[in-house]
């Protein structure tokens, strides 16, 4: 429902502003991919749940605790966590500053977001992508392992997840900076899709 003071502006502004910043063919791709992976990662909240309960069944009604059960637990709450956080960049899902930024025109927030994605998060993301890999490789050459006898083996698996995540995160900001350009400099060129989509 509209109120009052948004159906003033609409009509004396000749050009009233988007609610959402406008998509181009490279954006939208970027964004439809991170999607389609989050929502199929996402499944693996799931398993997680079932091995925290399993874990908890085992530890408090049976009897017998399990430490590479706990450990999966983390393991999977870490990479699923890690690995969907994109889908939370591509969604506006992720937390902002609302009191603040619901004040600002969106050309001002689309100014701050592209020159906050690329002088500050995508430097900072490249280096830690490098260092993370360079982390699992690592762990990978050592044949790194829990350090319980009875823990989990291949701990370069949950290593890897790490640049993974942060990769797929550089996807989506750089979509989002795309989608900035596209609004602030008309360049990519907007597309104009048949149907809406859910990204924001």
């Amino acid at each position: 429902m509209s109120t009052p003071h948004a159906d003033h502006e609409s009509v004396n502004s000749p050009h009233p502003q988007p609610q959402a910043l406008p998509t181009n063919r490279l954006s939208h791709t970027l964004d439809t991919a991170i999607a389609v992976i989050g929502k199929t990662l996402s499944w693996l909240w799931i398993a997680t749940l079932a091995v925290v309960l399993t874990n908890v069944f085992s530890r408090f009604i049976l009897g017998r605790g399990s430490i590479a059960l706990e450990e999966m637990s983390w393991h999977l709450f870490g990479a699923t966590m890690i690995l969907t956080l994109s889908y939370a960049v591509v969604t506006d899902d992720h937390v902002r500053v609302d009191v603040l930024r619901e004040r600002f025109s969106l050309r001002f927030q689309a100014w701050v977001e592209l020159l906050g994605i690329v002088l500050l998060m995508l430097p900072i993301l490249y280096f830690m992508i490098d260092n993370l890999i360079e982390y699992a490789y690592r762990s990978f050459t050592r044949g790194e392992r829990s350090q319980a006898p009875s823990g989990l083996p291949y701990r370069f698996i949950i290593k890897s997840t790490l640049p993974i995540g942060m990769a797929l995160i550089a996807i989506a900001l750089s979509s989002r900076a795309l989608r900035c350009c596209t609004y602030l400099f008309r360049f990519p060129r907007e597309l104009h899709l048949r149907r809406p989509t859910d990204f924001r």
